[in-house]
């Protein structure tokens, strides 16, 4: 997994003619020009800016309603649940180009077209089954005792969700905001079909973007994937152990 990384990340230091004559080797001398132009362009920050928004909002948003909906599912027995359960556990096995031409239309008619919020709502609502099928799961193993002392100490059962449970579910919901960030950051095919004004592109088109205008000059392309990576590994480093320890939360007991 690392030697890509690398060789994209040496590639970026070299010059395009050095790097079609020497393709794998360090290089000959260090072109840092390919990383500072593209740090300085005030293109490349208004492309993280807008992939921040984005996947700051829709993560906010998956998380907190597929926490409200894995509640109900986790603790109240009601008519129908595991129905409603097995549609949410469905919309894992819808793809999405099979929703882009009506969710464009639908994303028109209520003019969200060129607005964060017609790739935000459409990316929490496909984040769900996922989101929910985590948290649910997490939420069973909480022992129903604490919630008949919550309710024997006044708590209603908003309050038992929002004092008790919650603050236990940290490393779930750590799981869960990690992959929906992720997700939100590499989509590629929601924001082209909903962005046509170049002021809202994320990071992920303004990739292909710079690929297409710079397609002769492979250094500064291998430069940009590097830098544009950046942010993703970065954030995934820091949080890559509450990712793993929600995952395995649950997972034994005793």
């Amino acid at each position: 997994m690392a030697v890509p990384l690398l060789y994209a990340a040496l590639s970026g230091f070299k010059s395009t003619d050095e790097l079609s004559r020497n393709p794998v080797g360090l290089p000959e001398s260090w072109v840092t020009s390919n990383y500072t132009q593209i740090l300085g362009s005030g293109d490349f920050w208004r492309l993280i800016g807008n992939s921040t928004l984005i996947a700051v909002g829709t993560t906010v948003l998956v998380v907190a309603v597929s926490a409200l909906s894995a509640f109900s599912f986790a603790r109240f027995a009601f008519r129908g649940r595991e129905v409603l359960f097995t549609l949410f556990t469905m919309g894992l096995m819808f793809p999405f180009a099979v929703a882009a031409l009506p969710l464009f239309l639908l994303l028109r008619s209520l003019g969200l077209l060129d607005n964060p919020l017609g790739v935000i709502l459409p990316q929490a609502a496909f984040g769900l089954p996922m989101t929910i099928i985590i948290l649910r799961g997490f939420f069973r193993q909480i022992p129903g005792e604490l919630e008949e002392a919550a309710t024997l100490d006044g708590c209603s059962s908003f309050g038992f969700f929002w004092r008790v449970l919650l603050p236990m579910a940290r490393p779930a919901l750590g799981t869960v905001s990690v992959l929906a960030v992720v997700t939100s950051w590499n989509n590629f095919f929601l924001p082209l079909l909903v962005f046509t004004d170049a002021q809202w592109w994320t990071l992920p088109i303004g990739v292909q973007q710079f690929q297409g205008q710079y397609s002769a000059e492979y250094a500064k392309v291998f430069a940009y994937l590097v830098l544009a990576m950046v942010p993703a590994l970065a954030f995934y480093s820091v949080a890559e152990r509450q990712l793993v320890g929600g995952l395995t939360a649950g997972a034994t007991k005793g």
